[in-house]
């Protein structure tokens, strides 16, 4: 026999329980003249705490036993109170057959009162003695099971489209418990599915769950009313007026009568918060469709503090220390410019024994010489005339020291950049560096003039720790030989990565790094060392010294080369919400040829990673190992920073 029930699938907000340690074992206040204390307890749950919990999160008697009542009436109806609740928390869960009784100092109370007076009176003979035993006694009976979901079209009354659905909408597990967070969160799904296809008025009209006690099964009609379909409509700002509307909406692509998309809006939030000068960002539909029956969007924006500071650091067994700092300027002329100075220092590493691997605490001092460095202005002037075009102005000076060579070189550039969408652009422009470099060919003065063109891409959910999406960047920079110290060249690199979650919740991510370069148009003695490609590092093979590992050109220690090859891979595991497991596995070389031949081996390091996600990015603890390693080779790598490997 199948009943048509209707039980609440609301409940009640579970109070916040750090880590399950407050609020859940305080001993009741000690005996009174002045009130009933009470010391409640839950039986017949077969050690199910998840229930317990869910039972006493619905329990008024739970949530006030350190507030007693003052006599035996009070308390006996505080428990006569809460056995519907009881109950029809277990219906929420999925017990339809449950039954629930309680005990006042030993006196059954039923759920129409019956007892109440008698428990009462047992109560007050425990006054100023002992805390009064309260006992829920939980039948909870068979697990019931979620069986069929029909879907009905409320304009119609009939049958919605299934087309409109993902086939997994539909599909149900043998054994998917019958609990109302499921149920809810199927509303919750169906009603984003029609939104994603253009439906932004979408919403349930009603649920009726069935339960049939023979089966032990619940099937669920829900009729949703998908509304009218719809387009983009206008776009509309509001709160920044200290930043132009023509800049906002050039990050802004949206065009009008397109077709509607929660992820549209999703990444049309994501792109406008690229603007430095606005703060919070909010993109939500309109209160009504327009008369033409698109769905106008609301962007809401504040402004940043004009001014901001900050600093970061790292550390590595092998590499050394390092020191970031950097000052910001937001809006600097009114048109949403960035202005920004960095400056980050460190303590380079030496090579040991004459090995081509170097470990830090081999340091012999701390001194002037060991210093490394840069220095870095870097502006930005977005929206150029309320176009997608952004001028980019940069200038740095740079003191570099690794075992194989130092170097001192500066320079400046700029370029614009055109935006395609806020996931794709190409940029353009011209630089200029000089500088002077030291290594195994000798001292080495140049200049550098190129034109470097680069092309980005880059759909990932987050800039620090990705669970999704793609980055590529590439870049092809050619420098003329224009004056006797000058170099001529083309430089080229690629890279991309990928990032996928196994889990919805992002709990388990796969992450994928590689990287090519290569220079054409000059020896690798007229190349400055700076400029020759170099694997090795926190950011780049894991588990051996910065830029050590290239051919040796028969000289017993990295010299550098004319291509790279790099890959990464990694599996990024959350334990909790805020800690995570990282193992990884990398490899790279670089080689003497323009093009990766593989005359030299590529390397191979593996580790394990430790992250603790704060809240400005995930924490980073890298220790990794060199496969094959050669003799003076450091055992490990210990890295220390901020933000995920790649």
């Amino acid at each position: 026999m199948a009943a048509l029930i209707t039980p609440s699938l609301g409940g009640q907000a579970r109070a916040f329980d750090f880590f399950g340690l407050l609020g859940s074992e305080e001993e009741p206040p000690p005996p009174s003249p002045d009130a009933l204390p009470y010391k409640i307890e839950f039986s017949g749950l077969d050690d199910d705490a998840n229930l317990a919990q869910r039972l006493k999160d619905a329990s008024n008697s739970w949530r006030l036993r350190l507030q007693p009542p003052v006599g035996g009436v009070a308390l006996a109806q505080r428990v006569v109170a809460d056995l519907p609740r009881i109950g029809e928390a277990l219906w929420g869960d999925g017990y339809f057959d449950a039954q629930v009784k309680a005990e006042v100092a030993g006196v059954e109370i039923f759920p129409d009162g019956r007892g109440a007076d008698a428990a009462a009176r047992a109560a007050e003979q425990m006054r100023d003695k002992t805390p009064v035993p309260v006992v829920f006694k939980v039948e909870p009976g068979p697990l019931f099971h979620l069986r069929n979901v029909v879907v009905y079209d409320a304009r119609r009354m009939t049958p919605i489209d299934p087309a409109l659905f993902s086939k997994k909408t539909f599909e149900r597990g043998p054994d998917e418990p019958a609990r109302a967070a499921r149920v809810r969160a199927l509303e919750a799904d169906l009603v984003d599915q029609l939104r994603a296809q253009s439906y932004p008025l979408a919403k349930i009209v009603k649920t009726a769950p069935v339960i049939l006690h023979r089966d032990q099964a619940m099937d669920v009609a829900i009729t949703v009313d998908p509304g009218p379909r719809a387009g983009i409509g206008e776009v509309k700002l509001s709160g920044s007026p200290g930043v132009p509307d023509d800049v906002i909406r050039s990050f802004i692509y949206l065009e009008e009568g397109e077709d509607y998309s929660p992820r549209k809006l999703a990444d049309t939030r994501k792109s406008v918060a690229r603007i430095e000068a606005l703060g919070s960002v909010k993109v939500e539909d309109g209160p009504a469709l327009d008369s033409n029956g698109n769905m106008p969007i609301l962007v809401t924006t504040s402004e940043r503090k004009q001014h901001a500071v900050g600093v970061t650091g790292q550390i590595s067994n092998i590499d050394g220390p390092g020191l970031r700092a950097y000052w910001m300027d937001r809006n600097v002329f009114g048109g949403g410019e960035r202005l920004r100075f960095d400056v980050q220092g460190g303590l380079a590493a030496t090579a040991t024994s004459g090995s081509a691997a170097g470990s830090f605490f081999s340091l012999p001092r701390f001194d002037s010489s060991n210093l490394i460095g840069s220095a870095k202005m870097s502006f930005v002037k977005p929206a150029l005339e309320g176009s997608r075009n952004d001028l980019l102005v940069d200038a740095y000076a740079v003191r570099e020291k690794t075992p194989y060579y130092w170097a001192n070189y500066g320079g400046a550039s700029t370029g614009i950049r055109h935006r395609f969408s806020d996931a794709a652009s190409i940029q353009a422009g011209v630089e200029i560096e000089a500088g002077h470099t030291f290594d195994a060919f000798g001292p080495h003065n140049y200049t550098l003039l190129g034109v470097p063109v680069s092309a980005n891409y880059d759909s990932t959910d987050d800039l620090l720790a990705p669970t999704k999406g793609v980055r590529a960047v590439a870049t092809v920079e050619p420098y003329f030989k224009t004056l006797h110290d000058s170099v001529g060249m083309v430089q080229s690199q690629g890279q991309v990565s990928t990032y996928y979650a196994l889990d919805d919740d992002a709990w388990y991510i796969l992450a994928g790094r590689a990287k090519i370069g290569s220079i054409v148009g000059a020896s690798i003695a007229d190349i400055p060392a700076s400029h020759r490609f170099f694997a090795g590092g926190g950011g780049s093979v894991r588990g051996y010294q910065y830029r050590s590992l290239a051919p040796q050109y028969g000289m017993g220690f990295a010299v550098g080369g004319r291509s790279l090859l790099e890959g990464s891979a990694e599996a990024r595991i959350k334990i909790t919400k805020e800690i995570g497991i990282v193992p990884f596995f990398d490899t790279g070389m670089a080689f003497a040829s323009s093009f990766p031949n593989f005359q030299s081996p590529m390397r191979y390091a593996a580790g394990l990673g430790l992250r603790y996600y704060s809240g400005i990015g995930p924490i980073r603890l890298d220790l990794a190992t060199p496969i094959a390693r050669k003799p003076g080779e450091s055992a490990y790598a210990l890295f220390i920073g901020i933000g995920e490997a790649f």
